[in-house]
C-alpha cells in the first residue's frame, strides 16, 4: 500500500475521481492485510508529525473497524478484532493510549472513542483487565489537564459500550472514583468537570452497589448538585442530565435529596439558560414516568406489593404545578410564524404537566384550573396560549366523566378561539380540541354529540386554510373526532351524524394537501386524517368513497409521470416519492373499507381492480423503497378483496415480491413483503403453488442472513405456516429445509436473555412465529395422514418446547393462544400422540389456567376448551 497519509488526504479531495480511488485503496488494503492495515492506522494516529486531519481520519476508520449501527454487524467486527494477533492488538492499543495526552484536542477525543470501542470488544472477553484501573490512575496522579479530560471521556464512552455484567465491582468503583474526582467543585478546569459529569451520566446504570452505600451515594449527589451551579453552562446542563439518570435508575434512593433538588430545578427553570432549564424540567418528567410505571407494577402485584413508591409528584403538586405553569408562558415568538415545532421550555413544561396529570390523575385539576380561568381571556397572548396549552395538557389522566362538565363548557370557547388574532393561540387551541376529542369526547355526559357536530366541523374545516402549522393541528383534531368520538358500528349515532359532512370534509382535506405552502408534514397530516374519515364512513357514503379511487389513481399517475420528466432532480423525486406513499396509503384504506363492507361494497373495489393493480405495478417499478412498502401494503389489501381472482396479476407482481424479499438494507420493505406473501396465501390458496419454490428459497435465504434485521425473522416463520396452509400436502417437499430452521429458532428462544426487556419482547415474537409455522403445517397436512406422520417425529420436540414456554412468566397472550392452538392441532391431526400427552401432563394445569372463567380473553378460553377436548380424545379421556 502507498503512503497511508497521502491516501487519507486523497479521501478528502474535492476531485471525486481521486476520492473514490483513495477509498478503494483503503478498502483493498483492509481486505488484503487486515492486521497490517489497522497497525498503519494506529501508527498514523500516534505520529505527532503527521497532519491532524489524517490522524483524526485514521482514528475514525479504526473506530469504525470495531463498530456498526446494526448489532449483528458490530458483533462480527468485534469478533474479527479478537482474531488479530495479541501482540499486534497490544501495539495498536499502546499507540492509541499514548495519544490520550496528545497536544491536539481532536486527537485526544478520537482516541478516547477508539479505546472505548476496543474495550467493547475486549472487556467482555476479559482481555484488557487493567484498562479501567489505568484510566483511574490518569485522573488520580495529577496528569496534564488534556490527558485527564480525554481519560474521563474514554470512561464515559466505555459505559456506553460495555454491559454492566462484564465489569467487576472493583472496576466500577475505580471508574466512579475517577469520575467523581473530576467533578468536584475544587477542580479548576471546567473541561475536565464537563467530561467527568458526562461520564457519570453514562455510568449511573453501573452504580447500583454504590448507591446502596449511603456515604458513597451522598457524595455522588453532593458533587452532582454542586455541578448544577457551576459557572459553565455545559457543566450545569450535564449535571441535570445526571439527576435525570438518577431518577430513572435510582428512584428508590432519591427521597433524602428531593427538597434540595426541587429548589435547584425551580431556580434553573426561572433564571438559567434554556439548555439547563430543559434538563431541570426533564428531571420531573423522569420522576413522573418512573412513578407511573411503579403504579402499574403495584397494580399488577396487588396486595403485599414490594414496589417502592414515594409519591414525590403527589407531594410536590402545590409547588411543582405553579413552576410548570410559569414555564408555559416562555413561548418562542417565532415558533408558529416559522412553521417549526421547536422544543423549548414551554413545550417541555407542557409535556411534563401532561405527565403529572397521568401520574396523579384527578388531583391535578384543582391546581391547574385557577390558572386556566384567570388567563384564558387575557389580553396578553402569551397568557391566553399558556392557559389553553395547560388545559390540553391535563386532559389525559383525570377521570373523563369528572372532566366532562368543564370540557363541555370549554369546547364552545375553544371553537371561538380558533379565530384568535395570534397564530400561537390558534395552534394550541386546535391541538387542545383534538386532545379533548381523544380523551373526553365520549365521556358521560358526552362532550361531542350530533347536536354540536355542525359547529365543530365548520370551525375545523375552515382552519384547514389557516397557516400550515395550525391547519396540521386541525387535521389531527378531525382525525381524533373520527377515531375517538365515532363508534365501531355503522349505526353509531356519531358515525351517522358525520355522514352528511363526509364529502365536504374529504374535499377540504384534499385541497389542504394540495396547498402551495403545504410541506410534507401538512400533507401527511391531511392524508392521515382523510384515512380515518374514510374508516369512519357509513354505507350510504360508499359511492363517494368509490369516487375517490380514480381521483387517487389520477394523482398517483401524475406523480409517476413527473418522476420521469426531464429535469426532475433528486429533491423533486424525493418529494414525489413521499406523495406517492401517502396516496398508496389512502388507496389501501379505501380498498380495505369497501372490501370489508359486504359483497355489494366489495364490487365497488373490484370494478377498478385492474386499474388499481396497473397503477400499483407502476409505483413498484419506480424503485423508491418507502413507496415500495406502501404500495405492497395496498397490494395485500387488494389481494384480500379479490380472492382467488388475484391470480391473474401474479405473473406481473412476482418479480416485485422477489425484490422485496431480497431487500435486506431497507428491512421494513422486506418485512411488509413477507406480510403480503401471507395475504396472497389467504387470497389464492393452492393457486400460489407455482410461486412457492422461489418464495420459500428466498425466505430461507432471509433467515440465514446476518445482514437482515432480526425483527423480520419471526414473521418469516409465520409465513411458512401461511404457505403450508395454502398449498396443503404439496408443501411436504420443503419440510427438510424448514423444520431445521424451526428447531434452530426454538433453540435460540430457549437461550434468550430474560433480563433484557427488548429481548423478552423479541422472544415473544419469535415464539409466536414458531407456533404459527407449526399450526400452518399441521392444518395444511391434516387431510393426508402420510404427511402428518412426518410431523409426528417432531411432536416430542414441539411439546417439550411448549412445556418450557409454559413456565415462562414473560410470555405474552399471543404466544399463549398460539401454543395452546398448536397443542390442539397436534391432538387433532396426530392419531398416535396420546401417549406423548400422557407422559407430559403439564398441559392439564396450563389449559385449566387458560379456561379460567375470570379471565378476560374469550378467544383463549375457547381455544383451550377445544384443545382439551381434542387431547382427551387421544388420551382416552385421561
Amino acid at each position: 500500500m502507498a503512503d497511508i497519509t497521502t491516501i487519507l488526504q486523497q479521501t478528502q479531495s474535492p476531485d471525486a475521481t481521486a476520492r473514490v480511488a483513495a477509498e478503494a485503496q483503503l478498502k483493498t488494503a483492509q481486505e488484503a492485510n487486515y492486521d497490517g492495515f489497522l497497525t498503519s492506522l494506529a501508527g498514523e494516529i500516534a505520529n505527532e508529525q503527521k497532519p491532524a486531519e489524517t490522524r483524526r481520519l485514521a482514528g475514525l476508520i479504526l473506530k469504525n473497524a470495531l463498530d456498526a449501527r446494526d448489532e449483528g454487524r458490530k458483533a462480527e467486527l468485534q469478533a474479527r478484532w479478537l482474531l488479530v494477533d495479541a501482540n499486534t492488538r497490544g501495539q495498536i492499543k499502546a499507540a492509541v493510549w499514548s495519544m490520550l495526552g496528545s497536544t491536539v484536542s481532536e486527537i485526544r477525543h478520537t482516541c478516547a472513542q477508539v479505546i472505548a470501542k476496543i474495550a467493547g470488544a475486549e472487556i467482555p472477553k476479559k482481555q484488557w483487565p487493567d484498562l479501567v484501573q489505568n484510566l483511574q490512575n490518569n485522573v488520580a496522579t495529577g496528569a496534564a489537564p488534556g490527558l485527564k479530560q480525554a481519560t474521563l471521556e474514554a470512561l464515559g464512552y466505555i459505559c456506553e459500550e460495555v454491559e454492566h455484567e462484564h465489569l467487576e465491582e472493583a472496576e466500577v468503583n475505580a471508574m466512579l472514583t475517577a469520575v467523581v474526582q473530576g467533578m468536584r467543585k475544587e477542580e479548576p478546569d471546567n473541561e475536565i468537570r464537563l467530561a467527568a459529569t458526562v461520564a457519570l451520566a453514562n455510568a449511573l446504570f453501573f452504580a447500583e452497589s454504590n448507591f446502596e452505600r449511603e456515604n458513597e451515594r451522598n457524595y455522588i449527589m453532593q458533587v452532582t448538585c454542586e455541578a448544577t451551579v457551576c459557572a459553565d453552562v455545559r457543566v450545569r446542563q450535564a449535571a441535570y442530565e445526571v439527576l435525570v439518570g438518577v431518577a430513572e435508575n435510582h428512584y428508590d434512593k432519591l427521597q433524602p435529596y428531593m427538597t434540595a433538588v426541587f429548589e435547584l430545578t425551580v431556580k434553573a427553570t426561572k433564571t438559567d439558560e434554556e439548555a439547563v432549564a430543559l434538563q431541570a424540567i426533564e428531571f420531573w418528567s423522569a420522576v413522573c414516568e418512573e412513578e407511573v410505571e411503579r403504579q402499574e407494577d403495584m397494580e399488577e402485584e396487588g396486595e403485599g406489593t414490594t414496589v417502592v413508591y414515594h409519591r414525590f409528584i403527589e407531594q410536590a403538586l402545590p409547588m411543582l404545578v405553579p413552576m410548570l405553569l410559569e414555564t408555559l408562558t416562555k413561548q418562542d415568538e417565532d415558533q408558529v410564524e416559522d412553521g417549526e415545532d421547536a422544543w423549548n421550555v414551554a413545550m417541555a413544561g407542557g409535556t411534563c404537566l401532561g405527565l403529572v396529570a397521568t401520574c396523579v390523575k384527578d388531583a391535578v385539576v384543582d391546581h391547574v384550573m385557577p390558572f386556566i380561568q384567570a388567563n384564558i381571556t387575557q389580553s396578553e397572548w402569551r397568557m391566553r396560549e399558556a392557559a389553553t396549552f395547560a388545559f390540553g395538557s391535563v386532559l389525559e389522566g383525570p377521570d373523563p366523566d369528572k372532566l366532562a362538565p368543564v370540557a363541555s363548557q370549554a369546547l364552545p370557547f375553544l371553537l371561538g378561539a380558533m379565530k384568535d388574532a395570534k397564530p400561537h393561540v390558534r395552534d394550541s387551541t386546535a391541538w387542545t380540541i383534538g386532545r379533548l376529542f381523544e380523551h373526553v369526547g365520549t365521556a358521560n355526559p358526552p362532550v361531542v354529540s350530533p347536536a354540536n357536530l355542525n359547529e365543530i366541523l365548520k370551525v375545523l374545516v375552515e382552519a384547514l386554510q389557516d397557516r400550515p402549522h395550525v391547519a396540521g393541528k386541525a387535521c389531527w383534531a378531525l382525525q381524533q373526532l373520527a377515531t375517538s368520538c365515532c363508534g365501531e358500528d355503522d349505526e353509531d349515532p356519531m358515525r351517522t351524524a358525520m355522514a352528511p359532512y363526509f364529502q365536504g370534509i374529504v374535499q377540504a382535506l384534499l385541497a389542504a394537501a394540495e396547498r402551495q405552502d403545504s410541506e410534507q408534514a401538512l400533507r401527511m397530516e391531511c392524508y392521515e386524517s382523510l384515512n380515518e374519515i374514510i374508516r369512519a364512513s357509513t354505507p350510504d357514503t360508499y359511492p363517494t368513497v368509490q369516487q375517490l379511487i380514480p381521483l387517487v389513481m389520477q394523482k398517483l399517475g401524475a406523480t409517476l409521470d413527473a418522476l420521469v420528466a426531464p429535469g426532475a432532480g433528486a429533491e423533486t423525486k424525493e418529494k414525489l416519492g413521499e406523495v406517492q406513499g401517502l396516496l398508496c396509503g389512502t388507496l389501501q384504506t379505501i380498498v380495505q373499507k369497501l372490501s370489508g363492507g359486504g359483497d355489494q361494497a366489495k364490487m365497488l373495489v373490484l370494478q377498478f381492480g385492474d386499474n388499481i393493480m396497473e397503477c400499483l405495478l407502476r409505483v413498484l417499478g419506480s424503485h423508491a423503497a418507502t413507496v415500495h412498502e406502501e404500495a405492497m401494503l395496498c397490494v395485500g389489501a387488494l389481494a384480500y378483496a379479490t380472492g382467488e381472482q388475484f391470480d391473474k396479476y401474479m405473473t406481473a407482481l412476482y418479480p416485485f415480491i422477489e425484490v422485496g424479499l431480497k431487500n435486506h438494507e431497507e428491512y421494513e420493505v422486506c418485512n411488509v413483503t413477507v406480510g403480503v406473501v401471507g395475504d396472497l396465501c389467504r387470497a389464492l390458496d393452492a393457486k400460489i403453488l407455482p410461486y412457492c419454490d422461489g418464495i420459500v428459497f428466498q425466505l430461507l435465504q432471509d433467515l440465514q442472513s446476518t445482514q437482515l434485521h432480526r425483527s423480520v425473522k419471526p414473521p418469516i416463520l409465520s409465513c411458512f405456516g401461511d404457505l403450508a396452509l395454502a398449498v396443503g400436502p404439496a408443501f411436504e417437499k420443503y419440510l427438510a429445509y424448514i423444520v431445521p430452521m424451526l428447531q434452530s429458532a426454538t433453540a435460540l428462544s430457549m437461550e434468550a436473555d430474560k433480563n433484557d426487556e427488548e429481548m423478552v419482547d423479541y422472544n415473544n415474537l419469535l415464539r409466536n412465529g414458531i407456533f404459527e409455522a407449526y399450526a400452518g403445517l399441521l392444518q395444511g397436512f391434516k387431510d393426508d395422514k402420510s404427511k402428518v406422520q412426518q410431523l409426528l417425529q417432531h411432536a416430542q420436540h414441539v411439546l417439550a418446547f411448549i412445556e418450557e414456554v409454559a413456565k415462562d412468566k414473560d410470555r405474552d397472550e399471543a404466544v399463549t393462544r398460539a401454543m395452546v392452538g398448536v397443542m390442539g392441532d397436534m391432538a387433532d391431526t396426530m392419531e398416535e400422540i396420546g401417549p406423548l400427552y400422557l407422559a407430559k401432563p403439564f398441559w392439564r394445569d396450563l389449559l385449566r389456567d387458560c379456561e379460567d372463567p375470570e379471565g378476560d380473553d374469550d378467544q383463549l378460553r375457547e381455544t383451550a376448551r377445544w384443545a382439551r377436548s381434542k387431547i382427551m380424545q387421544r388420551t382416552g379421556g385421561q
